[in-house]
Formats: C-alpha cells, sequence, structure tokens
C-alpha cells in the first residue's frame, strides 16, 4: 500500500520542522509538502493531493478555520487535524475548526526539555490519529474518499450493517424491562460535533446525562459552554460532588475521571485523578462501571465515535447489571474504534446511525418509565 501522504501547514519554522520530523520517521507516512498559511496550503492541496493535513489555528494571511472551511467548500474529504495551544483561546478555535469541518485535534508541545522530547510527542500524538483517520478515508483499491466529519453519510440497511470491516456485530435482545434513572455516554475522535447532533436531539431529559469525552483541561470548560448553548437542557462541567439533576448533561473535567456514586437515594458525581484508564483520563470505563454500581440495570449507556477502546469493559459490566446499551454505526463514525469495540465485542442492544440516537434515548426513557 503506498505511504499516507501528509500536508503539514503551520506558520511557524519550528512547528513545521518538529511535525516534518515525527512523522517522517513513521513507516508508512510521507510528508508531502508544507505550507506557512492557509493561502499556500489551499493551492497545495489541489497540488499535491494529501490524504492528511494538519493545520495550525492561528495563521497569517487566511487562518486555520477559515482554510478549514475554503477546504470543504471545495469539496475537498481528506481528514483535517488541527494543531492547538492548550489555552482557552486556543480551545475555543479548536471547536471552532471542528464545528467547520476539521475532523480532529492535538494540543502543541510545551515545556520540553529538549527538541527530541517535543518530537516524540508530537509523534504519540498525531500518528495513530493519521493512520486511524486515513485508514478509513483511504479505500485499499480506489473509489471516493470518506466524507470528511460533519458531512453526510448514506446511510446503511440492516443487513449492511450487520457486516463490517470489524466483523459481525452483535446485536442483543432487549434487556428486561426497567426504569432508565440516567443517561451515560462516551466519546472521543469526532465526539465534540457527534455530541452537538445528540443534545440537540434529547432536548431536557427527565433524567440526568453524563459524559466523557476524551479532551484536555480548558478544552471541556468550553465544549460544555458550547453544548449548553445549543437547547433546553442545561449542560455544564463536572465540578465533584453534584447530586445529579434530571435535564443536566454533566461533562466530565480534562485530565479528571468523573464516576457516578450513590450517597443515601441521591447520586453525586465525583472526580478523581486516578491512573488512566485505556491511556485516557478521563475515561468511559471508569464512568460506565461506577454507573453500573450505582444504577444497576436503570442506566442507558452511549457510545459514540472514537478511537481505541475505551467503554468497552464498562459496557461489559453495565450488560451484566442489565442496563441497555447504544452503539453509533461505522457509517457516520469518524473513527469506528470505541463503538466498533463494544458492538462486535460484548455487543449492545442497537447499532445506529447518528442522527437516529437521540430519538432512541428518547424512546427509551419514555418506553421504560422515569420512577417517581
Amino acid at each position: 500500500m503506498p505511504p499516507i501522504k501528509v500536508l503539514v501547514v503551520d506558520d511557524s519554522v519550528v512547528v513545521r520542522r518538529l511535525v516534518t520530523l515525527a512523522l517522517e520517521a513513521a513507516e508508512g507516512i510521507e510528508v508531502v509538502g508544507v505550507a506557512a498559511d492557509g493561502r499556500i496550503a489551499v493551492g497545495k492541496v489541489a497540488q499535491l493531493a494529501p490524504d492528511v493535513v494538519t493545520m495550525d489555528v492561528e495563521m497569517p494571511v487566511l487562518d486555520g478555520i477559515a482554510t478549514v472551511r475554503e477546504l470543504r467548500a471545495a469539496g475537498h474529504r481528506m481528514p483535517i487535524i488541527m494543531f492547538s495551544t492548550l489555552t482557552e483561546r486556543g480551545a475555543a478555535a479548536t471547536l471552532d475548526a471542528l464545528a467547520a469541518g476539521a475532523t480532529d485535534y492535538v494540543t502543541k508541545p510545551t515545556g520540553h526539555a529538549s527538541v527530541q522530547e517535543a518530537v516524540d510527542r508530537v509523534a504519540s500524538e498525531l500518528i495513530p490519529r493519521i493512520r486511524a483517520l486515513a485508514g478509513r478515508a483511504r479505500p485499499a483499491s480506489g473509489g471516493a474518499a470518506a466524507p470528511a466529519a460533519g458531512a453526510a453519510r448514506p446511510d446503511r440497511t440492516p443487513a449492511a450493517r450487520a457486516a463490517t470491516s470489524r466483523g459481525a456485530v452483535r446485536i442483543l435482545p432487549p434487556p428486561e424491562r426497567g426504569h432508565v434513572r440516567a443517561v451515560v455516554v462516551g466519546a472521543s475522535t469526532g465526539g465534540p460535533e457527534a455530541l452537538s447532533q445528540l443534545v440537540r436531539g434529547l432536548g431536557a431529559l427527565p433524567v440526568p446525562v453524563v459524559v466523557v469525552q476524551h479532551m484536555p483541561p480548558v478544552f471541556t470548560t468550553q465544549l460544555a459552554g458550547r453544548l449548553d448553548r445549543l437547547g433546553p437542557a442545561t449542560v455544564v462541567e463536572a465540578a465533584g460532588g453534584e447530586v445529579l439533576q434530571p435535564g443536566t448533561v454533566y461533562v466530565a473535567p480534562g485530565d479528571q475521571h468523573l464516576e457516578v456514586v450513590r450517597s443515601g437515594a441521591a447520586v453525586r458525581t465525583h472526580l478523581h485523578s486516578g491512573p488512566p484508564v485505556n491511556y485516557c483520563r478521563p475515561s468511559v470505563d471508569v464512568l460506565f462501571r461506577s454507573a453500573a454500581t450505582a444504577f444497576g440495570r436503570d442506566v442507558l449507556a452511549v457510545v459514540l465515535t472514537g478511537m481505541g477502546s475505551d467503554g468497552r469493559g464498562g459496557v461489559e459490566d453495565l450488560l451484566a447489571a442489565g442496563a441497555r446499551v447504544l452503539a453509533q454505526d461505522e457509517a457516520t463514525s469518524v473513527v469506528w474504534g470505541m463503538p466498533g469495540a463494544v458492538a462486535t465485542g460484548p455487543g449492545a442492544h442497537a447499532v445506529l446511525p447518528l442522527p437516529d440516537i437521540a430519538p432512541a434515548v428518547v424512546r427509551a426513557v419514555s418506553h421504560a418509565g422515569v420512577p417517581a
């Protein structure tokens, strides 16, 4: 298979060099060009047809957000990975870029003692994303590239969904009827836009919703604020110790695990800085396992788009407790890692396109009933 072609876009000579050094050392990846601003990048995309673009957020002439919009408007559907600073301004701009059609992001290295440490950090963040996203975007033999994050994808028939690149999807029989006292959600790559669509569709549910999105600090604060503006539900970044309230969505803060813990008749949020689970903090597994303990069968879990397999272990605990599980399907996932690991592993009660997930959650809460 030919190497994955990457275009590196950044106004900093130092950052372009760091990214190029990191990627050129990786097997199966080729840096085919660099660009110092968005206007140059647009021309080089047309000239070089890269499989993946890494894109700085703040640049002269044409910034990263405007460049993403221009590339998407021109019909370019290759994955675009934003390269962002770990600041409030950088987080806000990155979320704007994701809303404009960027696929994923990484944060720029800071505070490293040597150039090699910075290169290693860039490699560890970028290379897995490039391989996962390009693996989805580049068909094995011909054909068009996959649509970008947020772009419309054709739905699949149930029969087509049952056979995927990962193997057979396990659709579980309906669980024993019970109440739904809470909804727990896990997401990673592509998650901010998937969560936006989910929150819009859920409205103000008569139960609490608890979310783990793989994101660093500051980014999760910005994400919660943006989700809060989308509809009637109140969306907050969890502070720890809150009693879960209906109609409220709690987002795990970056770099802290979020659990739900029963305290008498109430269930509260609990934050801690335990070791990463599945290389993640916050971890979906940590949330899901705590939900299985706190709610038993009276919880509904949703696994959205994301790299890796975080959430699979927690789903096993939830299924053992008799809980309901929904997973996003491969056709509408930016990366079918997390939902695929669930759907082809322990299984789910439904594997659905993203637009169908919010209605399915609303139906499950309504049909199962909410305890008085």
